[in-house]
């Protein structure tokens, strides 16, 4: 019998404290049980196995983050919604490191549909139409700015800056003013270039 108290919501929620504290690939129906100092079969009646269980922690990181991004970009466009966009995934990441993990799970086809993360698609691509993007170059910049944005915080939080001056923060500002200006400035879509002639 499950044990009283104990539901699905619950559960995920203290495995994403879970992940932030040991890390997300740490995180299993086993570790959770010793959390709660109950049996792991009281917690099958509630997550399926421990695959369901990150999931569900991936779906609750990935809410947490559009509100936070919903918030912040509430009466910005241009430059200062790109800035409130990217600082807002840099601090989840530092103070969530394993839900910003759970984030970056890959998930089914229905779960990515029923998640928030078509609200960040929808979010990114509204600080894009502040500088006039059209398509495809709308979508390359999408790409661009996840890389970007999930290449540095990731690199950051691996101990790859520690070492070195100046300071991340002011490289941080530095990316941010780049790709501003970098989407201002966007190139155009030339020709494609002639297959090159065999001698």
């Amino acid at each position: 019998m499950a044990r009283a108290g104990l539901t699905a919501e619950r559960l995920t929620r203290a495995g994403a404290e879970l992940a932030d504290e040991v890390g997300f690939e740490q995180v299993t129906v086993s570790a959770l049980a010793r959390r709660f100092d109950v049996a792991v079969a009281s917690l099958y009646s509630h997550v399926r196995n421990s695959q369901d269980l990150k999931t569900r922690i991936a779906l609750l990181a990935l809410e947490e983050l559009a509100d936070r991004v919903a918030e912040a970009l509430a009466g910005r466009a241009g430059k200062d919604a790109l800035t409130a966009f990217a600082n807002v995934y840099r601090d989840y990441a530092h103070e969530h490191p394993g839900r910003y993990t759970a984030a970056r799970l890959r998930l089914s086809p229905e779960d990515a549909a029923a998640g928030a993360g078509v609200r960040h698609a929808q979010m990114t691509r509204a600080i894009l139409r502040g500088y006039d993007l059209a398509e495809p170059d709308q979508t390359h910049a999408v790409r661009l700015l996840g890389s970007v944005f999930h290449g540095y915080i990731s690199l950051e939080a691996s101990g790859s800056f520690s070492h070195s001056a100046p300071d991340t923060q002011e490289t941080w500002t530095r990316v941010l003013d780049a790709l501003d200006s970098l989407l201002r400035n966007w190139p155009a879509t030339g020709p494609a270039p002639a297959p090159a002639r065999r001698p």
